[in-house]
């Protein structure tokens, strides 16, 4: 896509800067991320002369800058050359039917040539040497004919069409309609520059307008206002295709746009008497300023208001969408508390430029975390506010522009301390809402589930800022390779930051030397942000590395130039199933990408031996190869084949000379040779992970990986950490029995924390009974959700903690064991999170709902078209079904921009009368956690099973309980936590596909246990599982779910589900009963 300001000044014009040369205005344009500029001024002799010495041709009607005169910079990119289109403004002062007229009018000319002659005609007319912007007695429909005659191909566009003194509708010298300005000649006019007063919203209010093209420019006077607003386009880049964009929309994406409030002229007012006025107020005071009795500034809101026959909010059918922003200087002064102009925003704009790209590519594109990684959390939180619409806008009135606020001075003070981070390199993250913002939606993440070791909370405070000896080994020790074997609750993440925090400080190690690897987003994101808690705020940490295996195999390929298209699921499986099907191979998509992948991650299969299916896999990868494809996994293994064929830049090994790996048991076989190769670049590995905690030997995982590391490397300093922070001795006791089934010594951890009640093992009569018990017992919990209970609370609260939602997790094996926990939840009243990639978002019309959005965000993502009319319209690929996905994709970009992910995502199924289709409905409840669509699909897509989360409500509220499975659990904590279905066939799970891992489902609930910080309740019905038999009776207090009732207070009875359960009502407390 190119972006294109065509309005500009030079510096021949009135007021306008020194330095608007073609020179500086190149310079700029690279800055700025502008592709096309206008030269402007073209009927300035002096001007036109300069355009010949240092321009030269390029393509048809385009100019570029001759290299003599390129200027260097730093800060401006090298990755392209803006050309020049020739432009010129016309200030047009004449009288028609009665009343004076000034029109400003911008032209767009095919070269220098037409320039020349167009000159020399208006030559005739005025005097066109003492202004770049001439002011001509021409009648702007004369001024139109001349043009065309001699250059029929001209484009002439009326300029700023709002302002309120020199503009085609302008309030004090305009005119009513095109028509009448240009009378007989009105249908040779196309398109409209908006201006900065108004952006497309307020001008598809007037139905008059809908068949012009919107254009947006800046019309800047200096170099540096350059891209104030601009014209996003996809054309070819020539003449003829900038003239099919401006003449009939052909290739004219949108534009890019100022807040209209911004604008000089937005509001009515005297700027003298500081007095600013709605369209209401000046009729009230009947156009007379009340302070000084002198008639009012009438602005664009009241123009644009007379002038409208659509309500105010109207969303024209087919509008090209828009994006409003302000110039990244202000964002800037704004996030620091200085002014635009001031030296040290001007030189964390050149720092900013340098490192990160252009202006328009930091506003737009480049990722939060990135941003945050340069220039620090505020200016990250400033420009995602600014993407996403949240800031205040104070409007401009008569001449004095507004001004778009994204912070008060409180909030610059406090920030630092409240804001959230991506994943720091933008796979599949959410950005939670903050409380100060939103407080219906705060604290998405619902917690105080906490990243491991967060200690805070149950060890005295002054341990929490010093570390234990064998932490301070493991952080301070030096050498080849050094492995940490860290059991649960043992401060491995708190190691981990310790360690990085030393290479920075102590060894003084460069963050570009320092790469981290975890295992999900979220955990990246909270290594990050507690790394730079540690520096302090002083130290940016501009370019350590901290993400997953796949985030950084995907910075590095396209650090080194790599060009393809990262695919989802759902488009690997379409490809398979075509694959699939030109072979008549027998099995699904499904088994066959789970095939692929097990393959591509280095797991021995039988079937991968098989010489037809490898001749499948090979039509497969050759696909993905032809179409310039990569699915996931092959993120992974491009990086081994580029760095084993020494195809990689030199200096990337740089990155890697300080290699620190977390949750080490959980690699596989192409992570490990991953990290060999990183480490043969690099001078120091450190892994740090516990192989009783190695829960995905699905995905090649292997619990025996400290071994195999001390037999590859005799060397290695291995240290153990076994002081466990985290949970009773009661849970720790238990959860040590059952890992103790495992084969293998290990070492039992030692309790930090003080003595508690003994883990529960409750026993229901059915699944359901266990269900209800679970919803009752957090009421209890939490102080009872009703008055009687709350009081029975009241009368024992000595005897047990009273607990917050969000101190709870209900941990899981399946998701679908979630279903009956959220009936009984909702009937309970209890907020609830549901964490995972749940089934719901398999279901056709969630699939087809995101290939569509897919297409939205990229219109030339042809596989998600097809999805799309396959899954939701149930139609074939045709030049009739095209036409409606495109045309309903039209419809909804704008609201894809615009509104929240929660409201698009509502619109959408209304739309497509999917109201009540529950996974649609889920689909809703999980757009809650994310501020903008983009952020969502990139969730969906990338978001492994911790990052992605849904709530049990429309609406979010602060604290809630969780659910996930305990996979999902890993590397959380929580002060109570239920684990429910430890039955026979559940835990350890036996599903007749896959041979059942018994050693791997007893480390699965070893994790699940010892997440519990202060009680563990542990549920089944029917046959409790053989995991527990074997520990001692005085472990787990047995209980029974179903007790007499002046024991528990209340009855329990069923609830209606399908399957025959009835359902009960209790009128007092409508609840479960």
């Amino acid at each position: 896509m190119l972006i294109a300001d065509l309005h500009i000044h030079s510096r021949y014009s009135r007021a306008t800067s020194r330095e608007c040369t073609p020179e500086h205005l190149e310079l700029w344009a690279r800055k700025k991320g502008i592709q096309i500029v206008g030269s402007g001024d073209f009927t300035h002799p002096a001007w036109r002369e300069e355009l010949k010495e240092k321009l030269k041709p390029a393509e048809d009607g385009m100019y570029v800058l001759k290299k003599e005169y390129r200027l260097l910079d730093d800060a401006a990119t090298d990755a392209f050359e803006p050309r020049f289109v020739i432009t010129g403004e016309i200030s047009s002062i004449y009288k028609k039917n009665g009343r004076v007229r000034k029109v400003h009018s911008l032209l767009i000319l095919p070269g220098l040539e037409a320039a020349e002659k167009i000159a020399e005609k208006l030559e005739e007319i005025g005097n066109i040497h003492s202004d770049g912007r001439p002011i001509l007695g021409v009648d702007c429909r004369d001024l139109l004919e001349i043009v065309l005659e001699i250059c029929p191909n001209a484009m002439y566009v009326p300029a700023h069409i709002w302002t309120p003194h020199f503009s085609l509708f302008g309030a004090f010298s305009g005119f009513d309609t095109v028509e009448e300005c240009f009378e007989d000649l009105s249908a040779h006019i196309h398109a409209m520059e908006t201006g900065l007063s108004s952006d497309p919203p307020m001008n598809w209010r007037i139905s008059a307008l809908d068949g012009y093209q919107l254009l947006s420019n800046s019309d800047a006077h200096s170099p540096a206002k350059l891209g104030r607003e601009a014209n996003m386009l996809d054309i070819e880049l020539s003449y003829a295709g900038l003239y099919k964009a401006i003449q009939q929309g052909e290739g004219l994406v949108g534009t890019i746009e100022f807040f209209p409030e911004e604008g000089k002229y937005h509001m009515d007012g005297h700027r003298k008497c500081n007095l600013c006025l709605t369209p209401l107020e000046t009729e009230k005071y009947k156009g007379i300023c009340p302070v000084c009795g002198r008639k009012i500034t009438i602005g664009v809101s009241h123009r644009v208001e007379q002038l409208a026959d659509r309500a105010e909010g109207f969303i024209k059918e087919g509008a090209k969408p828009f994006e409003s922003l302000v110039p990244l200087p202000e964002v800037i002064g704004a996030s620091m508390g200085y002014s635009a102009a001031s030296v040290k925003v001007q030189k964390e704009y050149q720092h900013m430029l340098h490192c990160l790209g252009s202006e328009f590519e930091i506003l737009r594109t480049i990722p939060a975390e990135e941003i945050m990684r340069v220039s620090g959390r505020r200016l990250a939180e400033g420009i995602e506010r600014l993407r996403s619409g949240k800031v205040e806008r104070i409007p401009g009135f008569d001449g004095e522009y507004g001004t778009i606020q994204l912070f008060d001075a409180r909030e610059i003070e406090e920030l630092d301390g409240q804001m959230s981070f991506f994943d720091t390199l933008g796979i599949g993250s959410e950005k939670p809402r903050r409380e100060r913002m939103t407080p219906v939606k705060a604290d998405k993440n619902g917690r105080k589930a906490e990243p491991e070791t967060i200690q805070a909370q149950t060890i005295p405070a002054d341990r929490t800022k010093g570390l234990n000896s064998k932490q301070k080994k493991a952080v301070e020790t030096s050498g080849r390779d050094i492995a940490v074997s860290a059991g649960p609750g043992t401060g491995k993440t708190k190691t981990l930051v310790s360690r990085i925090v030393y290479l920075l400080k102590n060894r003084k190690v460069k963050p570009s030397e320092i790469t981290a690897v975890t295992f999900t987003n979220l955990a990246a994101a909270q290594l990050y942000e507690r790394v730079q808690k540690e520096m302090g705020k002083n130290r940016r940490l501009y370019h350590l590395q901290i993400g997953t295996f796949h985030a950084v195999c995907l910075t590095l390929l396209k650090e080194q130039g790599m060009e393809f298209t990262l695919i989802d699921r759902a488009e690997a499986q379409e490809i398979a199933e075509q694959v699939l099907e030109a072979q008549t191979y027998p099995m699904s998509a499904r088994e066959f990408l789970e095939a692929v992948s097990r393959q591509k991650a280095g797991i021995e299969q039988r079937v991968t031996e098989e010489e037809e299916w490898q001749a499948v896999y090979k039509s497969y990868a050759e696909e993905l190869e032809n179409r310039r494809l990569l699915d996931f996994d092959d993120l992974l293994v491009k990086t081994v084949e580029k760095i084993r064929s020494k195809e990689m830049v030199p200096g990337w090994e740089k990155r890697f000379s300080y290699l620190l790996i977390d949750e080490f048991q959980d690699m596989n076989p192409i992570q490990m040779e991953l990290m060999w190769l990183w480490r043969s670049a690099g001078r120091e590995l450190f892994v740090i992970g516990d192989a009783d905690q190695s829960i995905y030997g699905f995905r090649g995982a292997d619990a025996g990986c400290f071994e195999r590391l001390k037999k590859a490397m005799p060397d290695v300093c291995v240290i153990e950490l076994e002081e466990n922070y985290r949970s009773s001795p009661e849970i720790l006791s238990a959860a040590f029995a059952v890992i103790s089934g495992n084969p293998g010594g290990r070492q039992a951890l030692r309790a930090n924390c003080p003595s508690n009640i003994p883990a529960r093992l409750v026993h229901a009569q059915s699944d359901m009974a266990e269900a209800i018990f679970i919803a009752k017992e957090i009421g209890s919990l939490t102080g009872g959700l009703g008055m009687l209970e709350a009081q029975r609370h009241a009368e024992h609260r000595q005897e047990r903690k009273v607990r917050g939602f969000d101190e709870i997790a209900v941990l899981y094996r399946t998701h679908r064991q979630a279903q009956l926990l959220e009936t009984c939840l909702k009937k309970e009243g209890i907020p609830y999170i549901v964490a995972g990639r749940e089934s719901f978002l398999e279901e056709e019309n969630v699939q087809g709902s995101i290939q569509f959005f897919r297409y939205i965000q990229d219109r030339e993502n042809l596989c998600a078209k097809e999805q799309s009319l396959a899954w939701l319209w149930k139609l074939e690929n045709s030049v009739l079904s095209e036409e409606i996905v495109d045309k309903t994709a039209q419809r909804f970009a704008s609201l894809y921009a615009q509104k929240s992910p929660q409201e698009f995502i509502q619109l959408w199924i209304e739309e497509m009368g999917l109201v009540e289709n529950a996974a649609m409905k889920k689909l809703v409840k999980m757009a809650v956690f994310y501020d903008k669509m983009d952020d969502l699909m990139q969730a969906l897509t990338f978001g492994v099973e911790s990052d992605l989360r849904r709530c049990g409500d429309k609406e979010y509220s602060a604290g809630a309980v969780t659910l996930m499975t305990l996979h999902g659990a890993k590397g959380l904590e929580f002060p109570a936590v239920f684990i429910c279905g430890v039955k026979k066939g559940c835990i350890p799970l036996e599903n007749g596909k896959y041979p059942v891992d018994v050693e791997e489902e007893r480390r699965l609930l070893y994790v699940g246990m010892t997440r519990a910080k202060e009680e563990l309740i542990l549920t089944f019905a029917e046959e409790e599982s053989g995991f527990l038999k074997i520990l001692d009776p005085g472990m787990l207090k047995k209980e029974e779910a179903v007790r007499r009732r002046k024991e528990i207070g209340y009855q329990q009875l069923s609830l209606a589900l399908p399957g025959g359960e009835s359902e009960g009502n209790n009128e007092k407390t409508g609840g479960i009963v």
